[in-house]
């Protein structure tokens, strides 16, 4: 009976730890103007993140990523794998951390911390370079 008991008090704790896979819709942190859509999976315990649509009638559909540096170079931005190697926190079920994001407009990529809040409706997202950071956050849209 306390077996039974026990797992029944562990299924809602372990089924509420929040992932940010799925869809989200991004938000300039400056303008406050929407700009993509993002797909966000998780495969063997790894985030990674794509821009599945543009949303900013000033960025051209077939806009490519002239400022990446790396295997990014050239490609188009809808598509676009943006977000890459966070994992989930062992401190906080609901911070991925240990990766990057690539901000296309710019070409840089930045250390990330992403953290699900307001209940699985937001996701705020951290870019690193260095000790200086910039924090958006983005809405759920699926």
């Amino acid at each position: 009976m306390k077996f039974l008991l026990t797992i029944v008090l562990l299924v809602p704790v372990l089924g509420f730890a929040s992932t940010p896979a799925g869809l989200w819709k991004t938000v300039d942190d400056k303008t406050g103007k929407e700009k993509s859509i993002v797909k966000i999976s998780e495969s063997g315990g790894v985030i990674s993140g794509s821009i599945e649509k543009l949303l900013d009638p000033d960025v051209k559909k077939d806009a490519v990523c002239f400022e990446c540096k790396d295997d990014r170079k050239g490609k188009p931005i809808a598509g676009l794998n943006i977000i890459r190697g966070l994992r989930q926190s062992t401190d906080d079920s609901d911070v991925w951390e240990g990766g990057n994001i690539l901000d296309p407009k710019n070409g840089k990529v930045y250390k990330a911390r992403i953290k699900v809040i307001d209940g699985g409706k937001k996701l705020e997202l951290r870019g690193y370079l260095g000790p200086f950071y910039r924090t958006q956050v983005w809405l759920k849209a699926d």
